[in-house]
């Protein structure tokens, strides 16, 4: 069994944040795989179901981002799971927006909630990284992480969702590349081979040809006309 742990703030207010989108992953693996319906438990939402042969049980902590850690070492002791048994969706200012990486282990570079994961379990866990980029300055972090997602940014973001939906089930199985390469294809989809190339530019006609210059005088055009 392994739990996944999606980590941002509840409320409506806080729903649509930047810091919320570790709850919007797992808000979409448990609607495209048929999870359990959400229920209160370990001081925050969780849900259960399959992914391929293995028992997934997912949680949102509802103690808010900086004391994430207390939810999840509950859920952990109650399954007698060990830290490695445990996958963090968390919201990432040092990557690209629409940029997915994985990370086993490691420092918590800032991040409060999983500062808090750390203080609880300590660093063996494993993190799902979703980028959503940084804002130019330090100073203007928490102000970026707590303000929604803006419209320009709904596209890549609904990509990103439904890839770790299709991808759900090879993390389950510890097949990361195959994961993140299903977020691959949702973010940039192959062209397709039967695309038709585009027409090459057809050469502008010649100009005509002059007419000759016509030298005769005026009797002798005359004359002509008569032969």
């Amino acid at each position: 069994m392994k739990l996944f742990v999606g980590l941002g703030n509840p409320g409506a207010k806080y729903a649509q944040n930047r810091h919320n989108i570790g709850f919007m992953a797992l808000d979409q693996i448990a609607s495209d795989h048929g999870f359990s319906p959400w229920r209160s438990k370990f001081q925050g939402q969780m849900c259960e179901g399959k992914l391929g042969s293995e028992k997934i049980v997912m949680l949102k902590p509802e103690t808010f981002m900086n004391l994430s850690g207390q939810s999840v070492g509950e859920a952990m002791r109650f399954f007698k799971l060990d830290s490695t048994d445990i996958t963090v969706f968390h919201d990432e200012l040092d990557l690209a927006p629409s940029k997915v990486r994985l990370k086993s282990g490691g420092g918590h570079a800032g991040h409060n909630g999983l500062r808090s994961i750390h203080q609880h379990i300590g660093a063996h866990y494993d993190r799902v990284r979703l980028g959503v980029g940084h804002p130019g300055h330090k100073d203007r972090v928490a102000g970026y992480v707590l303000s929604n997602f803006a419209k320009a940014e709904q596209e890549w973001l609904d990509d990103v969702l439904r890839g770790i939906g299709d991808g759900a089930v090879n993390l389950a199985q510890d097949e990361g590349p195959k994961f993140l390469n299903a977020i691959a294809l949702r973010a940039n989809p192959p062209r397709s081979s039967t695309s038709k190339p585009k027409p090459k530019a057809t050469q502008p006609a010649a100009p005509p040809e002059p007419e000759p210059k016509d030298d005769r005088t005026a009797l002798q055009k005359l004359a002509d006309r008569f032969r």
